[in-house]
């Protein structure tokens, strides 16, 4: 390429990434619509616009693969800032789940930021004779090999958060892996299971209806949220340095240039600043992040460190996917 024609498109991505965006943008979700990571997206996609010229903000279910077909997507999509990627704690655990990746987590990304952190709550059917975290613990071991966990799925929130609680406790117990978390909710409400451990976003409706059992939470702290105040720490209750919450990140395909993911950076953060936006996650009991890792170069630093943290708890119990 000649010095005239490198200069030429070296102005042209200059111009582009000013004029950015001048369409609408889509907001790639790789889970199907009504779930946790897709109620987190709307929300945020409703004032993203506001730092985006106004832009309206599509968002995209593009489910499969415990996220990673919606992933792969963007890794491959062109990287002009017109496609982009919210994901959970999934982008840290696949590369432990799934023995063939689509795309190289740490390497075909622009990190643009972290937006929330979501508690889980271990929960239980409604019938079930344990009414407190110590009675339930009673219960499992008194019932081993009858006990039937649900999750949404193989490297769904649910199925890590499961997967820990069970190594904590050193009880095993049949895990029933559902296709989404709606099924396996219906079935938790039904009696056809026992137990879940699952986000606050799923489960808080369903506590504060009192049609399931809440025992306790993950985090260290106890939640603020009116619903969930009383229960216990796992911590607390006797699994020390228990600690499992489901993040989601902001992502754009590698390559995308520097003042494009400047900009996505800048609105996400005036999003996450948002009063009305604040007040959702709130309500589900999620906590919108406020440190450094709004920023892309801390948030992929916490990324790699969650790798670090699942991949040696996912290998131990040998459960992949193909």
């Amino acid at each position: 390429m000649t010095k005239t024609l490198l200069a030429l498109a070296m102005a042209a991505v200059a111009t582009s990434a000013l004029a950015y965006p001048d369409k609408p943008v889509t907001l790639v979700v790789p889970f199907a619509a009504g779930g946790p990571t897709d109620k987190v997206a709307r929300d945020l996609a409703e004032v993203l616009r506001k730092g985006l010229n106004n832009q309206t903000v599509i968002i995209e279910n593009v489910g499969g693969a415990g996220g990673t077909l919606g992933a792969a997507k963007v890794a491959k999509a062109a990287p002009d800032g017109y496609t982009l990627l919210l994901h959970h704690i999934g982008m840290a655990t696949s590369p432990a789940l799934y023995r063939k990746m689509p795309y190289d987590t740490m390497n075909d990304f622009e990190f643009i930021g972290m937006v929330n952190e979501v508690p889980m709550t271990l929960i239980g059917r409604s019938t079930l004779p344990a009414n407190n975290y110590a009675e339930l613990v009673k219960w499992l071991e008194a019932n081993k090999g009858k006990i039937n966990m649900a999750n949404a799925g193989l490297g769904a929130a649910s199925h890590l958060c499961g997967l820990l609680f069970q190594q904590a406790l050193k009880i095993d117990m049949t895990t029933v892996p559902y296709k989404g978390t709606a099924p396996a909710m219906t079935d938790l409400l039904g009696g056809q299971v026992d137990i879940m451990c699952d986000q606050t976003t799923n489960t808080t409706t369903q506590i504060e209806a009192g049609k399931v059992k809440a025992f306790a939470v993950s985090t260290p702290k106890r939640l603020t949220t009116p619903a969930l105040a009383k229960l216990p720490t796992l911590d607390e209750s006797g699994l020390k340095g228990f600690n499992v919450s489901i993040w989601h990140g902001m992502y754009a395909p590698k390559g995308t240039p520097k003042a494009i993911v400047d900009q996505v950076n800048a609105a996400m953060k005036a999003a996450l600043k948002d009063p009305e936006f604040i007040k959702r996650q709130e309500a589900l009991g999620a906590v919108v992040v406020t440190d450094s890792r709004v920023n892309g170069p801390e948030h992929k630093k916490f990324v790699e460190a969650e790798i670090n943290k699942w991949g040696p708890a996912i290998k131990a119990a040998g459960q992949y996917a193909d």
